[in-house]
């Protein structure tokens, strides 16, 4: 049995995504199957019984469109014939919302994919009949295809997940990449990666441990990975025997990929710094309390100057500070906030490099926030311009996502299989945003809904997929968060 498993853009991120990876080198652990993977700048592969595609960002079907047109597969399944191989997909994209590409893949993987890709592969090795195989497949718990419901798959995470191949060809240069945790227990209201990824888990501080040492026998740069990993039980225990490993004369580059702003600590600076990490991250969202504790941001001000000032004092050159701005309710005097804030950062941390990082509010599937209204660009646009100009005048950079860009990706988030013949014009007409706008005109697609939000009682394009807490707790969750101030229920 051949299965080639696909990465949607560029080797030098496939070698980066430690999810795909992974994946692939325990497909390669089967008796009896030839595994080969593919990207869109390396597709040398043989035969397949079956191709697989992981998707983690919301544009990643261009690199799938590609892959599919340069081994002459048909898009659609209804237009492939029989000989063609199974194509499916899974990743944070499919999990989140898997209605969008339903045509294109024959079935897809919702959650962690660990033990699915083990089912999956054990099915396809017994069943060489296509037919059969499929119709065995989308009986698994965490399955989905066209029609069917599912149940997102979680893991215990017992086992520690770490980098199979160290690369000079990755974006992350000979990196050893281990994840430390799995998913956040802060629950921002608009954060997706934390309510598909819930509940909190950590994996066994002996296992990280050793993966530490198996990491250094390949290379000295050792990267922690967790969206909340400073929320791990022994996050200080971990810190300390990195911190003595290099004292007593490891060389070890370590990088972890965000602080958290509210749990900063001397120690952890102090063995970033050792490690030759010279700049970090914090997120803070918003510069408001009233919008930070509305998106369950549950962050003072003082926490947010004091992670600086530990910063600085402790070594670091300076610190990105990723925000967002068209956060619903939000108002001028919210986004002047950020001006005041920055002051205040400036003056008390001097010779200290910030940046600040804005993105723009994207409503995900999922979250307390799936059925808001997305702000108009005009005005994102707006706002993003008086912040870089009043931000300038501080000598404060400020870098922004593009309203435009971003607009598109809300109604990839937010759409049904209505927009699958969208995708396929897009990727036809050359993938910029003038294909967007033409092709739904043409195509006379209905996106309204994506950018105007959905009604908290109706239906919504994703109720097909399962996944904890349901919605019902989650329109909970946004009504205890509006009621936190006198906020519209627009």
């Amino acid at each position: 049995m051949n299965l080639v498993m696909a990465y949607p853009a560029i080797e030098e991120f496939a070698l980066s995504s430690l999810g795909y990876m992974y994946l692939y080198q325990k497909a390669k652990e089967f008796d009896g199957i030839n595994v080969e993977r593919i990207s869109t700048d390396n597709i040398n592969c043989s035969q397949m019984n079956a191709l697989s595609f992981s998707m983690s960002f919301d544009f990643d079907f261009m690199g799938v469109f590609e892959i599919l047109e340069k081994l002459k597969i048909p898009f659609c399944v209804k237009e492939r014939t029989k000989d063609m191989p199974l194509v499916f997909a899974g990743g944070p994209v499919i999990t989140t919302n898997p209605r969008p590409y339903e045509d294109f893949f024959d079935f897809m993987l919702i959650g962690d994919g660990e033990e699915l890709i083990e089912n999956v592969i054990n099915i396809l090795k017994s069943n060489p009949d296509k037919k059969s195989a499929l119709e065995k497949i989308k009986k698994l718990e965490g399955v989905y295809s066209k029609g069917n419901n599912a149940v997102k798959k979680t893991e215990r995470l017992n086992n520690v997940i770490y980098s199979p191949l160290v690369s000079d060809k990755s974006y992350f240069k000979n990196t050893f990449i281990i994840e430390a945790a799995r998913g956040c227990m802060n629950r921002c209201a608009f954060c997706t990666a934390s309510y598909i990824n819930l509940p909190f888990r950590s994996c066994d501080y002996n296992q990280i441990i050793e993966a530490i040492e198996l990491g250094l026998t390949k290379t000295n740069k050792i990267a922690l990975l967790g969206a909340q990993i400073s929320a791990h039980p022994d996050f200080e225990k971990i810190m300390n025997y990195i911190k003595e490993k290099i004292e007593s004369g490891t060389n070890i580059e370590l990088g972890i990929s965000s602080l958290r702003t509210d749990s900063v600590t001397r120690n952890m600076v102090q063995t970033l710094v050792l490690g030759g990490q010279k700049h970090s991250t914090i997120a803070i969202e918003a510069a408001s309390e009233k919008l930070r504790r509305f998106i369950n941001k549950n962050l003072k001000e003082e926490q947010i100057l004091n992670a600086v000032k530990i910063a600085r004092e402790n070594g670091l050159k300076g610190l990105k500070i990723y925000s967002m701005i068209g956060i619903p309710n939000e108002e001028q005097e919210d986004i002047d906030e950020f001006i005041q804030l920055a002051e205040k950062l400036k003056s008390q941390n001097k010779g200290f490099n910030l940046e600040f990082s804005f993105s723009t509010f994207v409503p995900k599937p999922h979250t307390p926030l799936q059925w808001a209204k997305r702000e108009d660009t005009k005005t994102l646009e707006k706002k993003q311009k008086y912040l870089e100009k009043e931000l300038a005048k501080l000598g404060i950079k400020s870098k922004f996502s593009s309203a435009k860009w971003d607009y598109w990706q809300t109604v990839l988030s937010r759409s049904g299989d209505e927009i699958a013949p969208l995708l396929v014009y897009v990727y036809q007409n050359g993938g910029n945003i003038s294909s967007y706008k033409k092709g739904v005109k043409e195509l006379n697609i209905n996106i309204s809904k994506s950018i105007d939000g959905y009604n908290i009682n109706e239906p919504l394009p994703w109720d097909a997929i399962s996944i904890e807490p349901r919605k019902e707790l989650l329109k909970n969750e946004l009504n205890r968060l509006l009621h936190k101030k006198n906020f519209s229920k627009d």
